[in-house]
């Protein structure tokens, strides 16, 4: 059965859902999660996405990459550092988070 791209969205969404409060995940991390290995670009496209839907239940700032930083434009990272922030994940000069302190063990 072919999968959708709604339906591979959804399981996007449902990983995104449960990463917690100060802790951030990369888009890999995500693909792995909902069963789309090799697929960090999608997670991408999906959490893009929600822009057009604005779906607050999808903590999509929660989502890095694998360098620890915002893969977003400027204005766009920023938003994403402060909302971060709000939930006690530090940044660096560089504005790169540790892995390995606020990274999701999952």
């Amino acid at each position: 059965m072919k999968r959708t791209t709604d339906s591979l969205y959804t399981l996007i969404y449902h990983a995104v859902k449960r990463i917690p409060k100060g802790r951030v995940a990369t888009y890999g991390q995500i693909a792995r999660l909902a069963g789309l290995t090799g697929q960090a670009r999608l997670v991408g496209y999906a959490l893009h996405n929600l822009r057009d839907h604005v779906d607050q239940s999808v903590p999509w700032h929660r989502v890095i990459n694998a360098r620890g930083a915002s893969s977003l434009p400027d204005l766009d990272a920023e938003l994403q550092r402060r909302l971060l922030k709000t939930e006690g994940v530090a940044f660096d000069r560089r504005g790169r988070t540790d892995l390995l302190r606020f990274g999701w063990k999952k």
